[in-house]
């Protein structure tokens, strides 16, 4: 029996603030208002509509481009708004949705707002910005903007995709499918058909519109509320693609744009989960090799014998699930999930070290620890977010996938040697669309980018979830860009990286000056 695949793609920067936060020895999510400063509840300010800006609005949409929002205080020091928009863009006399937004105001002298996507798809700008603001980003970044972070439709507070109870959820994870065998494959299909009515029936047809290009839509509608003429914005991975999106869609509106983990917009579904798998598998000996440097690393030998020895454990958990302290039976994947989450963030392996020795010696507890973290799954059992959710229900709309018996079971071949260790666990995501109650929209496509504003794309060399040639490849489809590389290990780099970068992303932000093409740090 094997266990139920991983997404077929991994997620977001918050997954990285995540798994950094799991370095404390009692592997805990730390949570608290980071923005430091004056601690006096702002006041409420009514955002009024610019009648130049307005005019830019496309035909149909004035309405959605000259509201008025109204920023009331809210989490603290910040400010929090709901912006209207079409659920459905070709009908925008129809139904609305709200977009939830949240600001940190600008600490210095405003030149505009900073919009902010941390990934996913089904990643929360809103709890980014609350969560980040005051450690994510350089002072001078901080006075010269207002960040403001929002939920994308279809995520968290903005017309939420709702498909399963917190229990529901719970079973999920600890499903076990014989994927080999036609009974297996069959179960996996029908349960994941039952998901998608689920979600169907709970979510409503905003369920239909949730793609990126609805959603990069929906960011100029941002744009226009702010204030601001053009669209300054700082996107890691799912976020450059929404950004690139952006690009492609709006090019005059386009003002300072960071795209950093960058996401190639030209290939398909299953050359991204390839390129993926590779990376993980390049990650996880990066970590072997670090790890063996220290005295307590439970992984002995070179390393590709400290690979072999997590294999074999994984290999002995998917023949017989592990109990946890907490009476779950942890299966392979959930073991895999919790080995994967720390490799997002280099600053957290020693939590993975400790995971590891713990899992060694019988306990794999710890290891279910930085699962539920990945999965945004509190101590307590609840389930904080719905990014899970609103991750398969973007990709169903973005993507065509391989969903056949033959053409799944061909695509876990090649991942096995793509990545000996993982191949497995990122294959048969096609189940999860194939019986979607909504068919793709889109189909890969290189972006085309013709604004007169340049773009600075940003890659990690030992990025796991969105490779470094991705990055190079998305500045080559921009044409009008610049490619920052940082030398590190994670996923993303600004917020984190050496002061090379984090100085050229900042020079750039604040002062326009764009780093040279090319540059490396």
């Amino acid at each position: 029996m094997t266990a139920r695949p991983l997404p077929a793609r991994h997620r977001s920067l918050t997954v990285a603030v995540r798994a950094a936060a799991a370095m404390a020895v009692a592997v805990v999510l730390a949570s608290c208002s980071l923005l430091g400063g004056d601690k006096n509840p702002p006041e409420a300010a009514t955002a009024k509509a610019d009648p130049s800006i307005v005019a830019s609005a496309p035909a149909g949409l004035e309405k959605f481009y000259s509201q008025q929002i109204v920023w009331e205080p809210c989490e603290g020091e910040f400010q929090c708004a709901k912006v209207n928009v079409p659920m459905d863009y070709a009908n925008p006399g129809g139904d609305t949705i709200q977009i939830a937004a949240l600001r940190a105001p600008s600490t210095g002298k405003k030149t505009g707002s900073l919009l902010v996507n941390p990934g996913g798809p089904g990643a929360s700008g809103y709890d980014f910005v609350k969560d980040a603001a005051g450690t994510h980003f350089s002072a001078a970044v901080r006075n010269a903007y207002d960040l403001v972070g929002f939920d994308p439709r279809g995520v968290k507070r903005s017309a939420p995709v709702t498909c399963a109870t917190d229990a529901e959820r719970d079973a999920a994870r600890a499903k076990i499918y014989a994927y080999e065998t036609d009974a297996g494959l069959a179960a996996a299909l029908a349960d994941s058909k039952a998901i998608a009515t689920q979600c169907a029936s709970q979510t409503g047809p905003v369920l239909g519109h949730i793609d990126t290009v609805s959603a990069a839509k929906d960011l100029d509608v941002l744009r226009a509320v702010v204030n601001d003429s053009k669209l300054n914005y700082l996107g890691y991975s799912y976020g450059t693609f929404l950004g690139s999106t952006y690009a492609s869609l709006f090019p005059d509106n386009v003002g300072r744009m960071v795209l950093d983990g960058a996401l190639d917009p030209s290939i398909s579904n299953e050359d991204l989960t390839s390129g993926q798998a590779r990376a993980f598998e390049k990650a996880l000996h990066s970590y072997v090799a670090s790890c063996q440097k220290q005295t307590k690393c439970p992984l002995g030998g070179d390393v590709d014998s400290g690979v072999q020895q997590i294999r074999d454990l994984i290999d002995s958990i998917r023949q017989t699930p592990r109990p946890a302290k907490d009476g779950r039976l942890v299966n392979a994947t959930q073991f895999v999930s919790g080995l994967i989450t720390p490799l997002y963030n280099d600053q957290s392996w020693p939590a993975l070290t400790q995971a590891l020795e713990a899992a060694v010696s019988g306990d794999v507890s710890l290891m279910l620890r930085l699962a539920d973290i990945g999965a945004d799954r509190a101590p307590d059992g609840s389930y904080t977010s719905n990014s899970a959710l609103a991750f398969n229900a973007v990709n169903c709309l973005d993507y065509p996938m391989v969903s056949d018996a033959a053409g799944m079971r061909a695509e876990e071949k090649r991942l096995e040697q793509d990545s000996p260790t993982l191949g497995y666990f990122f294959a048969y995501g096609g189940t999860i669309c194939a019986d979607w109650p909504y068919k793709n929209v889109r189909t890969p496509a290189a972006v085309e980018y013709s604004g007169d504003s340049p773009i600075v794309v940003v890659g990690t060399t030992g990025d796991p979830a969105t490779p470094v040639e991705w990055a190079a490849s998305l500045r080559k489809q921009l044409g009008n860009a610049s490619l920052l590389t940082w030398k590190g290990e994670g996923h993303t780099a600004y917020g984190r990286a050496n002061s090379c970068l984090e100085d050229s992303v900042d020079n750039y932000l604040v002062s326009g000056k764009l780093p040279a093409d090319n540059t490396v740090c």
